[in-house]
């Protein structure tokens, strides 16, 4: 046996092997076949959040060019259940594409999105080692950068996703570890994350599909592109590689989700060990 296969495995038809005819026929459906709800800009430098219903599916788009985007995802009907980035590495991948699922918390445990389009899906790891839609990383906050550079700053991802869930009763509190679509990172050698500049380019798309009924908020990092460091001694103001991002939410025709399902959280039903 190979010890350095995925540590975390399941037998074919368990709860790691995806049914990709079906959600390939989701990737692959026809205008007829959907219908567009709800359509919205992020502005640079800004966040906004929106709802996905159970069924639905979410487009992120580069719509002016390559801009990085740090995401959260919650339940909506409990926001405690909330992405778990850890978890979905080890289950799935550091960096995610299509067929890839991001895992929620526990004690719920269940796939909250099944990712169906990656228009950067063949980026695959460039000569440097960088991938693209990494959990690798977390998003950048103001704490670190007044740490490191002696100066407030209020658009970091961390105040972006902030002010984005305020109207939803969500505080700084319920932000988590991000999945970073369209930015491109890796491990350099000596095992230290870097960042480099996004590979996207106009009318590239991330695409999932909602596995329950989800509050997704986004950031347009004030990093833009990331084509201009952000910390150290060659930062720079990247305002100017800064784009906004285009949102899309569609709902499907009934036959598409035939034989379709929302998981249910995590069977297991011990208490730890505790006796009352």
């Amino acid at each position: 046996m190979d010890l350095t296969e995925a540590a975390y495995q399941s037998v074919p038809g368990g709860p790691l092997d995806v049914d990709k005819t079906f959600y390939a026929a989701i990737r692959d459906r026809t205008g007829e076949q959907q219908r567009l709800v709800e359509e919205l800009t992020v502005p640079i430098r800004s966040g906004r959040a929106w709802v996905v219903p159970a069924g639905h599916v979410c487009r992120v788009t580069t719509i002016e060019g390559a801009q990085v985007a740090d995401m959260n995802f919650w339940s909506l009907a409990d926001p405690r259940e909330r992405m778990w980035a850890a978890r979905t590495r080890q289950l799935q991948a550091a960096h995610v594409t299509e067929f890839d699922r991001l895992w929620s918390t526990l004690p719920f445990l269940r796939p909250m999105v099944t990712i169906i389009g990656d228009s950067l899906r063949d980026y695959g790891q460039d000569t440097e080692g960088g991938r693209v839609h990494d959990l690798l990383g977390t998003r950048c906050d103001p704490y670190v950068s007044r740490m490191l550079e002696g100066e407030d700053f209020d658009y970091h991802c961390h105040s972006n996703l902030t002010r984005a869930i305020a109207p939803f009763h969500l505080t700084e509190f319920d932000v988590h570890d991000v999945l970073n679509v369209f930015q491109c990172t890796g491990l350099n050698a000596n095992d230290e994350y870097f960042m480099k500049t996004s590979p996207a380019q106009r009318g590239d798309y991330f695409e999932f599909f909602a596995e329950f009924d989800l509050l997704v908020a986004l950031s347009t990092c004030p990093g833009g592109d990331l084509s201009v460091p952000m910390f150290g001694p060659d930062a720079g103001d990247a305002l100017s590689v800064c784009r906004p991002l285009g949102v899309e939410v569609f709902s499907l025709d009934d036959r598409v989700l035939e034989g379709w399902s929302q998981p249910a959280r995590a069977a297991y039903s011990g208490q730890h060990g505790m006796k009352h």
